[in-house]
This record gives C-alpha cells, structure tokens and sequence, in this order.
C-alpha cells in the first residue's frame, strides 16, 4: 500500500497549524546575516527582518544539501512509498533545482517534483490542495496529473511600497517601474506562467493601487466561488482594513489571512500587501 508524503518550501507560507493537521513537512529556507544565520520561519520573524533592514539587508539561501537529504531518509524511515515536492517557481529560486538533484538519489523513494511556478499563498494554494486530496486517498499518479489543473485555478497579486527590494535581489523579473516610481506609480505585481514576476496593473499611489486591487478581486469573483488567502510582509493595519473589505465580497467559501514569510519579506520590503485566490 503507498503512503504519500507531501513536502514543500517555507516560502509556500502554508500556516504551521495546517501543516501540523495534515502532515504537510516544509523546508525552512534561510536568512544570512553578516554575523548569523536563521532558519525561516523557525527562528526569525519578518518583522525582525524589517526592523533590522535599516542598518542591514541580509541574503538569503535554500536549504542546504545535507538538509534535504535528511528529510528524504526520514520519510523513508517512517515508510513512505512516494513523495510529492511543491517548491517556490524554478524562476524565482534554486529549490526546484536542489530539491529534484537530491530525489534522483533515493530511488525507493517515488518522488514527483512540481514546480508551482508562483510564490506564497500562490504556492501554498497548490500545496493545500494537493494534502487534501492525499487525505482522500486519491492515487499518485490522480493527485501528480491533477496539480497543473489546481495552478491554472490561482490568482496571485500584491502590491509593494516600493521596488527597491526586488531590484536588489535581482528578483524584478518583467516588473517595470524605474521611472514611474518617481511619479509614485504602484505596479500589482503578479506571476506569468512561467513563475516570473510581472506588472498586472498599474496605479498612482498606493492607495489608488489597493483600489485597482479590490476591483480585480471582485471581478474574479463575480465569475466564480474561490478560496481567498490575504497577507501582508509588514502591512498589519493595511492588511486587516483590506480583510474587513474583501470578506463583504460575494462567493467567498473560506478567506485567510496571514504574513509572508521572513524570506520574502527580505526580497519584498515593509509594506507588501497582497491576495491569493482558488477557484473552487
């Protein structure tokens, strides 16, 4: 009899209450300082990442070699058959890579590795999705052919305070904004279908952004019921004003809401605020 174990990346921004619940394992990336390094998520929150942004702007890293490797042991340890990997897009990060280096060396192990091609909620949709249908016990090969139809089910937008962030972790992707940012044009920013950022929409100023954000949502709603996920990388008052909003919309079957992790809040800046959405 299989038994399916389902790992993802701590950029997923899967809550640990759901992962405890429904046994999702996640690797936390990492966030380099001159003077130490942290587990994210683990040991580090964003808002400690924020504070200390002033005074340093820290890497960060994918989980290393060994680390990985040590979760495909432990699964075969505790009697796993198969394994499903979602990681944050190839195009946005080296987890992909690594994660599918290291399932090639552990060949009792029937690991599919899919790349999400989006990031946050946009990642943990997929991942959510894909735990629920192992509880149901649907089969490995129903679950791994059905993830590309759950992808093309997610709607993923945010909007920054500024680009400054992306710019610098050379994450900008086909974002413009150099010179709008003088005029205080806020892109929203999405992922393509290749996992790469780009600008969805665009608006002068932020509030004027958040607006043209609402709209979007509403007009995906319009069209179908979804399952919404809100979250804010240093945006906390920003966030619950756009919560109390957006949970008034109609065709809403379950809303969340929540932080990004430390990891992208690095890449990202204070000041994100942003929404996934499921169609169901």
């Amino acid at each position: 009899m299989s038994k399916i174990a389902l790992i993802t990346d701590s950029i997923s921004d899967v809550s640990k209450e759901f992962a405890d619940a429904h046994g999702v394992k996640i690797l936390p990336l990492k966030i380099i300082y001159k003077d130490k390094e942290y587990l994210d998520r683990v040991d580090i929150t964003p808002e400690e990442v924020y504070s200390r942004m002033p005074s340093e702007i820290p890497t960060t890293s994918l989980p290393s070699m060994e680390e990985i490797n040590n979760l495909f042991l432990q699964l075969e340890n505790e009697g796993y058959t198969h394994a499903i990997v979602i990681p944050v897009s190839s195009n946005l990060s080296g987890t992909y890579n690594a994660l599918k280096l290291i399932s090639e060396d552990h060949p009792n192990l029937n690991t599919y590795v899919y790349d999400s091609k989006s990031i946050s909620l946009g990642e943990g949709c997929i991942v959510e999705e894909c735990a629920l249908l192992i509880e149901k016990g649907e089969s490995f090969l129903n679950i791994i052919n059905h993830l590309p139809n759950i992808r093309k089910k997610v709607h993923l937008y945010y909007v920054l305070d500024t680009l400054e962030y992306l710019k610098k972790g050379g994450r900008i992707g086909r974002v413009s904004g150099t010179i709008g940012e003088f005029l205080n044009i806020k892109p929203i920013i999405s992922v393509d279908d290749e996992g790469r950022y780009y600008t969805a929409a665009k608006a002068r100023g932020k509030k004027q952004a958040i607006n043209k954000l609402l709209s979007i949502v509403q007009e995906i709603l319009e069209k179908c019921k979804c399952k919404v996920f809100i979250m804010h990388g240093g945006a906390a008052k920003e966030c619950e004003k756009f919560y109390e909003t957006i949970k008034g919309f109609q065709n809403i079957t379950s809303i969340y809401k929540g932080e990004i992790s430390p990891t992208a809040g690095v890449h990202t800046g204070p000041g994100l605020l942003g929404i996934a959405l499921l169609e169901e």
